[in-house]
């Protein structure tokens, strides 16, 4: 029994005694007079078994057969396999003329295993535990704001946090997120504290070829090339929630620093990169934390400012053909004849885009086809000559 009919068996059984009147008992049950009535006349002949109502356990008189459900079920798992029950409804009444509800649908797909529902639906994103020792993981990401509001033109803040103590190293205001302003960033990242052990980016094309498949290329960003070079390990969430603390440090940033440029009369990037430093050092002050462990990740940059220029920019191996010429940036390059031009034909370089310079040829000391083996030969031509060919 239910506890609905265990209540009207106890008021009822009242009234017959004489502890309650029929008129109270209509109000405590809820219901009118006659049917009061009627409840008493069953409970006194056939006692509290008479008030369970006569349709529990029968089938619905408007209940489909278990030949419809399976024929629905059938063309569902055919035709509609990965659609929602309001949608399969739909698609069943226009394209094969099999009226059924949606909630019918829903109670039959869930049971066939077909759909899933909200409460099975839900996915949990637990927090990562952070990283125990600072420079071991910084979490980067770009955020699209108008930090200036309306005193100047929207723009992007390069963010590097650490994710051991959540401190800020390193804030940049860009147009908008490309290679060459992550190097830009990259490197007054190095040179204000070092190599990290890791970066933690999110899977934009910058950070990851998201078409492991194309066909050319070496499989690897600019980005990616540059940190394999320094021995920094590039990491892509595969979710938003995965790299939160950088996710809430943007939404902070776009709260405290928009008011504090606010404050300084700030409008424009360059200003805004002036100001950057002293509200970094302030922030942490306010919201960085000590790290599990004492120990300092960071690696020491063994490069020279130059090599350093050559490793985050733009480079690409070319093939010289022999009229002195190359395909770059969907532009044919001719080179001036010379004497050190004539000996490039037929021989493979590595193009240097840099994006405040012109363009530098790095050449092979011998012909090679396989990218493993360019590696190789590359490094052994560094190694014994520097000679490069200046293109205006």
């Amino acid at each position: 029994m239910s506890k609905r009919d265990l209540q009207r068996i106890e008021v009822l059984t009242e009234v017959l005694a004489g502890r309650r009147t029929t008129k109270s008992a209509v109000g405590v049950l809820g219901m009118s007079m006659r049917q009061t009535q009627r409840l008493l006349s069953r409970y006194g002949d056939g006692g509290g078994g008479a008030l369970i109502h006569r349709s529990r356990g029968r089938p619905a008189v408007n209940r489909l057969g278990a030949g419809v459900q399976e024929y629905v079920l059938g063309l569902v798992r055919q035709h509609f396999r990965d659609f929602g029950p309001t949608l399969a409804a739909e698609a069943l009444l226009e394209r094969h003329g099999v009226e059924i509800s949606r909630e019918t649908l829903r109670k039959w797909m869930v049971g066939d295993g077909l759909w899933l529902s909200r409460k099975q639906r839900r996915s949990f994103h637990q927090p990562r535990l952070r990283r125990e020792s600072y420079g071991e993981l910084v979490q980067i990401d770009g955020s699209d704001h108008r930090w200036f509001e309306d005193r100047g033109e929207p723009c992007t803040l390069l963010v590097f946090i650490d994710d051991a103590t959540s401190k800020l190293m390193q804030l940049r205001f860009v147009p908008s997120e490309s290679t060459d302003s992550y190097f830009q960033a990259l490197q007054g990242y190095l040179e204000a504290h070092g190599c990290p052990v890791a970066f933690y980016s999110d899977k934009h094309t910058v950070f990851r070829v998201n078409k492991p498949d194309a066909s050319g290329g070496s499989g690897m960003t600019q980005f990616g090339r540059a940190l394999a070079e320094l021995n920094i390990e590039i990491l892509c969430a595969n979710s938003s929630q995965a790299k939160g603390r950088v996710e809430r440090a943007n939404r902070t940033l776009q709260d405290r620093l928009v008011k504090e440029l606010r404050l300084a009369g700030i409008c424009d990037m360059a200003a805004g990169n002036v100001f950057l430093p002293a509200f970094l050092e302030h922030f942490n002050e306010r919201f960085a934390v000590p790290a599990q462990k004492p120990e300092n990740l960071h690696r020491s940059l063994h490069v020279k400012a130059s090599q350093l220029t050559d490793i985050l920019c733009h480079r690409e191996q070319r093939h010289v053909g022999q009229q002195l010429t190359l395909a770059y940036d969907r532009k044919q390059i001719i080179l001036e004849r010379s004497e050190l031009s004539e000996k490039l034909a037929g021989q493979y370089v590595e193009i240097f885009d840099f994006s405040d310079r012109p363009l530098v040829l790095l050449c092979y000391k011998r012909r090679c086809r396989q990218q493993g083996h360019l590696g190789r030969e590359r490094a052994r031509w560094v190694a014994i000559c520097r000679r490069r060919v200046v293109m205006d």
